[in-house]
C-alpha cells in the first residue's frame, strides 16, 4: 500500500484582530516532508502515528508538508494557497496512492476561502479520483460543511475537551484506515445537524458521561467504529456554524443516521448545561484571595489564544494589583515589545515597564510598573501531553509581589511546566493565573487547591446569542429558541 499523509491546520477565530501569514505557520510549525518531529502536535498526530503503522504494515508512507499555526484572525490569501498548493504538488507527485489521511483542524477561514478545509479536501478528491481512501482528524472545534463531507470518506474527531486524546483518535484514523484498504470494512459517515452551538467541557458533567456512552457504544456494537461530535466554533462567523454529530458505521448508512440523530437529539437536550460556571474578575479574586489553601487557579478563560485572541488582557492582573493581592504568578502576557526591552535590560535589572492590553479593546489598560527582571528565556517551552508548546521568546518580570511572563509567542496556558520554565514554582504560589478555557484543566487540576472560571473583559465573542455575526446562520441555539421543534421534545 501507498498511502500520502500531510497535516494543514489553524483555528481561526474571525473576530481576531491578528491576522496569519506564512509567517505564522512558520514560527509555529512548518516540516517539509519527512522532517515532522517524532512528537506530534494538535493536528499532526496522523503523520507520527502513520510512520508507525506504515513501519509495522510494511506499507509505504509518503509524507507531505506538515504546517500549524497557533489560533488567530484571518489567514492570509497568499499563506493558504501557497501551503495548498504545496501539499497538492507534492499528492501529484506521489500518485498512484492507495489513500490519503490528513491532519486537519477544521476552523480555518481564510481571506477568500469561507471554508478552507473544504476547498483543500475537494481538492485532493478532484486528484485522487472517487475510490481512493480520504480520511481527516479534526478538531471538534471545528466546522462540518456540506462540502467536507462530501469529499471524505470519514472523519474521527478528538473526544476530549481539553484535547488529551488527539493522539488516540489518530490511532482509530488509522485503525479504521487500515481495515478499510485491507477489504475488512466499509466505513459509511452520517451526520446529523444539533441546531446548536455551545462548549462542552469533558472535564465536568453532563459532556463528561456523554462522551464516555460514546466510548461505550463504540466498544460494544461491532457495526459502529466511531462516533464524533463536532462542538463548532462559536468564534468562527460562518454561514454552516453549529454543533454536529458524527456517526461511522461499517456499511449500516440507516443504522448510523439514526444513532446520530439519536444522540444528537440528546446532546441537544441538554444545551446551556455544559458550560462551566463563570464569575467576573472581582469575584475571582476575592474568592482567591479569601481561599486558606493554595494555588488557586484563576482562568481568565476568554483570553484565550488557543482560540485567538491576543493574550495580553490585563483585567485579571489589574484587578489583583488594585486589591493588593500577593504571591501571584501570571502565565501570560503576550508583550512582544516588552520581551525586547527585558531582554535588552538583562535579568537583574529594574526597569520603568508598560506591557499588555495592546491588541483590541475590551482587554484592559496597559500594566505601568516599576518591574525587576528575574529571569530571560530565548526559547521557552511548556508541555502539553505527550507534545510540547513553545512560547518563547520570554521574560519573568516581578512587581509588588506579583510575578509575571511575558512572551513572545502567542500559545495558551497548557501546563505548570509553563511556570518552571521561567523559574517559578508554582506549588508555592497563593494564586495562580492562567489564560486558557480548558485546556489547562488536564495539567493544573492535578496541583491546585481550587480553579475558578473568570470571564474578563470582551476580547473573546463568547456569547453566541448576542455576538455580533455576519455569515453565521440564525437557525440555531440559542439565536433561535426550540430550531427542532416538537421533534426535540
Amino acid at each position: 500500500m501507498r498511502i500520502f499523509t500531510a497535516a494543514l491546520a489553524t483555528e481561526t477565530n474571525t473576530f481576531s484582530p491578528i491576522c496569519i501569514d506564512r509567517r505564522g505557520f512558520e514560527g509555529s510549525l512548518y516540516a517539509p516532508p519527512g522532517e515532522h518531529p517524532a512528537t506530534p502536535t494538535l493536528c499532526t498526530a496522523p503523520i507520527t502515528v502513520g510512520r508507525k503503522v506504515a513501519a509495522q504494515k510494511g506499507w509505504t508512507l509518503i509524507e507531505g508538508t506538515a504546517a500549524w499555526a497557533d489560533p488567530a484572525g484571518l489567514v492570509n490569501r497568499q499563506a493558504y494557497e501557497g501551503l495548498r498548493d504545496e501539499i497538492l504538488d507534492q499528492l501529484r507527485a506521489a500518485l498512484p496512492v492507495d489513500g490519503v489521511v490528513l491532519g486537519l483542524h477544521g476552523a480555518m477561514v481564510a481571506d477568500g476561502y469561507e471554508d478552507a478545509e473544504g476547498d483543500f479536501l475537494t481538492r485532493v478528491r478532484e486528484i485522487i479520483g472517487p475510490d481512493v481512501l480520504l480520511c481527516a482528524e479534526l478538531d471538534p472545534h471545528s466546522h462540518l460543511t456540506e462540502k467536507r463531507v462530501a469529499a471524505a470518506d470519514f472523519f474521527v474527531v478528538f473526544k476530549e475537551f481539553p484535547h488529551t486524546d488527539f493522539v488516540d483518535r489518530a490511532e482509530d484514523l488509522w485503525r479504521i484506515a487500515v481495515d478499510t484498504l485491507e477489504g475488512r470494512i466499509t466505513p459509511v459517515m452520517s451526520v446529523f445537524d444539533c441546531r446548536m452551538i455551545d462548549v462542552f467541557p469533558t472535564s465536568r458533567e453532563p459532556m463528561r458521561s456523554f462522551v464516555d456512552k460514546l466510548m461505550a457504544i463504540e466498544a460494544g456494537d461491532p457495526d459502529v467504529l466511531s462516533l464524533s461530535v463536532i462542538h463548532g466554533f462559536m468564534a468562527g462567523d460562518v454561514p454552516e456554524l453549529g454543533t454536529k454529530m458524527i456517526a461511522i458505521t461499517n456499511g449500516k448508512p440507516e443504522k448510523g443516521a439514526h444513532l446520530a440523530r439519536e444522540l444528537g437529539l440528546e446532546l441537544y437536550s441538554k444545551r446551556g448545561t455544559f458550560r462551566m460556571p463563570e464569575i467576573d474578575e472581582k469575584e475571582a479574586v476575592s474568592r482567591a484571595m479569601r481561599a486558606t489553601a493554595g494555588p488557586v487557579v484563576i482562568a481568565d478563560m476568554w483570553d484565550n489564544p488557543g482560540g485567538g485572541t491576543a493574550g495580553d488582557a490585563t483585567v485579571v492582573l489589574a484587578e489583583l494589583m488594585a486589591r493588593g493581592a500577593a504571591n501571584v504568578a501570571v502565565g501570560t502576557i503576550w508583550d512582544p515589545i516588552a520581551v525586547q526591552i527585558c531582554m535588552a535590560a538583562g535579568e537583574g535589572a529594574e526597569i520603568a515597564l508598560r506591557f499588555g492590553a495592546k491588541s483590541a479593546p475590551g482587554t484592559g489598560n496597559p500594566i505601568d510598573a516599576r518591574v525587576k527582571i528575574i529571569r530571560v528565556v530565548p526559547d521557552a517551552t511548556m508541555k502539553f501531553g505527550e507534545s510540547f508548546a513553545e512560547f518563547g521568546p520570554a521574560a519573568h518580570i516581578r512587581f509588588d509581589g506579583i510575578d509575571v511572563i511575558l512572551n513572545t509567542i502567542r500559545v495558551q496556558s497548557y501546563d505548570p511546566s509553563l511556570f518552571t520554565a521561567m523559574g517559578i514554582d508554582p506549588k508555592t504560589r497563593h494564586i495562580l493565573v492562567v489564560k486558557s478555557t480548558n485546556h489547562f484543566h488536564a495539567a493544573f487540576s492535578k496541583i491546585a487547591a481550587d480553579i475558578l472560571y473568570c470571564s474578563a473583559g470582551s476580547p473573546y465573542p463568547n456569547d453566541p446569542a448576542t455576538n455580533p455575526y455576519r455569515r453565521a446562520r440564525r437557525d440555531i441555539w440559542p439565536m433561535m429558541e426550540n430550531p427542532h421543534g416538537s421533534e426535540a421534545a
